[in-house]
């Protein structure tokens, strides 16, 4: 019988106990997961009578000597955001693997899936890979791509692609290892780039329309972009790009009955919903409305 540690936390931590649960031949011995109650990790494995352990710092010598004492034979890091320390990774004895939602080298970093939306990627995918001393630089145990659509944010690349294809691909993994079928791929450097953490951006109205359309979709639903109507910060999600028959100039905020857009070049951006700072997200329609927005108005 295997025994599988986890370190990780949120539902996509939850949903690769939960796949682990069903293997044959492995089991649950421990997992270290958020210090929040609430966090679904967390409460799917007290639901399930597993040891859950929780820790600020992993890099903590009592999270070390805690993580030991459970003689585990393969470490899984499903949605890690801590440091974990290469005592903790090279504890057990068939390693630590980790999944990571870029296709490695590219995209190393704690917001992969924000900077290959905003930086016009294509593709994108998934890696499970052996986690060494670097941030995100371990040889390759296996890869998966996905097509970034036009139409994909942050949000819907994620939860409709890398989630899924993350927690069928750490399962496929775990089985590889057991069979001694596993490789080890070194990443090549040549292809390397890193992007530390996506922060909320202001929109440049002078970039061109695509790059604008790329960040806002990039920032959505976090960390946001925003740009300034009427002296408020405003930010702006679920937006769509189309042809400007309208003629609408650059910059200018149209709104009607169904719809808000803002003019860029020879295109329109259609928002769907619209926030100003310290609020919540509401429909587009409905900001205007509440807001009072009257005839003609720019953003900058």
């Amino acid at each position: 019988m295997i025994k599988i540690s986890i370190i990780g936390q949120s539902a996509f931590g939850e949903s690769v106990a939960e796949e682990i649960l069903k293997m044959n031949g492995t089991i649950i011995s421990s997992i270290f997961s958020s210090s929040n109650p609430k966090d679904p990790l967390n409460q799917f494995g007290l639901e399930n009578d597993l040891p859950v352990k929780n820790f600020k710092r992993l890099r903590d010598n009592e999270a070390i000597e805690s993580f030991k004492s459970f003689d585990v034979d393969l470490l899984v890091m499903a949605y890690v955001t801590d440091i974990v320390p290469m005592e903790i990774i090279k504890s057990p004895r068939l390693g630590t693997i980790q999944y990571h939602p870029s296709l490695l080298p590219l995209h190393r970093g704690p917001s992969s899936i924000n900077w290959a939306i905003i930086n016009g990627d294509k593709k994108t995918g998934i890696s499970i890979f052996w986690p060494d001393e670097g941030l995100d630089t371990g040889p390759i145990l296996l890869q998966k791509e996905v097509e970034i659509d036009k139409s994909d944010t942050t949000g819907s690349l994620y939860f409709n692609k890398l989630f899924p294809i993350g927690v069928e691909s750490i399962i496929e993994s775990i089985k590889l290892v057991i069979q001694n079928k596993a490789p080890k791929i070194d990443q090549n450097e040549n292809y390397a780039s890193y992007e530390s953490w996506c922060s909320e951006k202001q929109i440049d109205w002078n970039d061109s329309p695509n790059k604008i359309y790329d960040l806002i979709r990039g920032c959505d639903p976090q960390p946001g972009s925003w740009t300034i109507i009427n002296s408020k910060k405003v930010f702006l999600y679920d937006c769509k790009m189309i042809k400007n028959d309208k003629k609408i100039k650059k910059q200018e905020l149209y709104f009607s009955d169904k719809q808000v857009c803002i003019g860029i070049d020879e295109n329109l951006l259609v928002i769907g919903r619209m926030k100003t700072e310290g609020e919540k997200k509401i429909s587009s329609i409905e900001w205007v409305r509440k807001n009072k927005i009257e005839g003609k108005i720019f953003v900058g």
